[in-house]
C-alpha cells in the first residue's frame, strides 16, 4: 500500500471519528429549550423533509381536485348544451305549429267570407328552374282539381293550375314569366293586365294613358280572365315610370310571400267570363 493511499484513509478515518465525537457531544448537550442539540437537529431536518413532502402531495391532489372538478363542469356543460338544444327544437316546433294552426284558421275565413267553392291544399314542392315559377300541391283530380283553377292564400292571389295527376297538381305561381292575370289599381279601377316576370315583382301593363294610378295603389283582381274571381288581392304599385302621357312601366310588389307559402285554398267553383263579370 502506498503513502497517498494511507494517508487518504486515515483522513477519511479521522473525518469519521470527528462527526461521530460531533454527534456525541451534540446527544449530551441541550438547547437553549432543554432539547439535545442532535435531537433538535435531526427534527429540523425531518420538519424540512416531512413540510417539502407535505407541499409536493398537497399540491398533487389540489391539482387532481381541480382536473376532477373541471372535468364534471365540462361534462355538466355539455349536458346542459344537449338540454338546450333540445328546448330549442321543442320550441321551433311548437312555434311552427302555432304559425300553421293560425294559417289554416285564416285559409277557414277567407273560404267563409268569399263565399267561393274551395279546397284546402298543402304545398309539398317547388320549382328547380329560377325564373320558372311553380309549386306542387298536395290534391289533384281525384280531388276535383283541374286546369285552370286559381288558387288563393288569405294574402291574396297564388296562381293557377296548369297540370293535374291524380293526386297532385302544379300550379303557376302569378310571378312566372308565362303568367297573366286582368287587374285594376286604384280607387279609379284602372283596368290593366298583370304579368309575371320570373322575380319576385310583377308588372301592370295596358293601363290608359288617362287613367290616373300611383305608387302604393292596391291592385285586385278584374276577374275579366275567367280564371281567378274578381276582387282579390295581387299586390301594391311600387314604382312608376312614363314615356310622355303614356305608363312606360309599373312595378307591381305581389301581397303573396310564395317562398313562404304551406297552405292555399284551390278555387273549385266555376268562375265567370270576362263578359259575364262586366253584366
Amino acid at each position: 500500500m502506498t503513502l497517498p493511499d494511507i494517508r487518504q484513509r486515515s483522513g477519511y478515518l479521522l473525518l469519521a471519528v470527528v462527526v461521530g465525537h460531533l454527534i456525541l457531544i451534540s446527544a449530551q448537550v441541550n438547547s437553549r429549550q432543554g432539547v439535545p442539540l442532535l435531537q433538535g437537529g435531526a427534527f429540523a431536518v425531518y420538519s424540512e423533509v416531512q413540510r417539502l413532502t407535505y407541499a409536493v402531495v398537497d399540491g398533487v391532489v389540489r391539482t387532481w381536485d381541480s382536473y376532477v372538478a373541471l372535468r364534471g363542469v365540462r361534462i355538466e356543460n355539455q349536458a346542459l348544451r344537449r338540454e338546450l338544444d333540445t328546448l330549442q327544437v321543442q320550441q321551433q316546433q311548437q312555434q311552427d305549429a302555432v304559425q300553421r294552426s293560425e294559417e289554416l284558421r285564416r285559409l277557414l275565413e277567407l273560404r267563409d267570407v268569399s263565399g267561393l267553392q274551395t279546397r284546402a291544399a298543402e304545398v309539398i314542392g317547388g320549382s328547380a328552374v329560377p325564373d320558372a315559377r311553380f309549386l306542387t300541391i298536395d290534391r289533384g283530380a281525384a280531388d276535383g282539381i283541374k286546369v285552370d283553377m286559381a288558387v288563393i292564400s288569405p294574402a291574396g292571389v297564388v296562381g293557377r293550375v296548369v297540370a293535374a295527376g291524380r293526386r297532385a297538381a302544379k300550379v303557376q305561381l302569378l310571378v312566372d314569366r308565362n303568367a297573366a292575370a286582368g287587374a285594376r289599381a286604384g280607387d279609379a279601377r284602372a283596368e290593366g293586365i298583370v304579368l309575371g316576370t320570373g322575380e319576385d315583382t310583377l308588372r301592370l301593363e295596358y293601363v290608359s294613358s288617362t287613367a290616373e294610378v300611383a305608387v302604393d295603389d292596391l291592385v285586385v283582381t278584374a276577374g275579366t280572365d275567367g280564371i281567378y274571381p274578381k276582387g282579390f288581392a295581387i299586390g301594391r304599385i311600387e314604382h312608376i315610370e312614363k314615356a310622355g302621357a303614356a305608363y312606360a312601366l309599373i312595378r307591381v310588389r305581389p301581397a303573396v310571400n310564395f317562398s313562404a307559402l304551406e297552405e292555399v285554398l284551390v278555387v273549385t267553383s266555376p268562375v265567370p267570363s270576362g263578359r259575364e263579370v262586366e253584366q
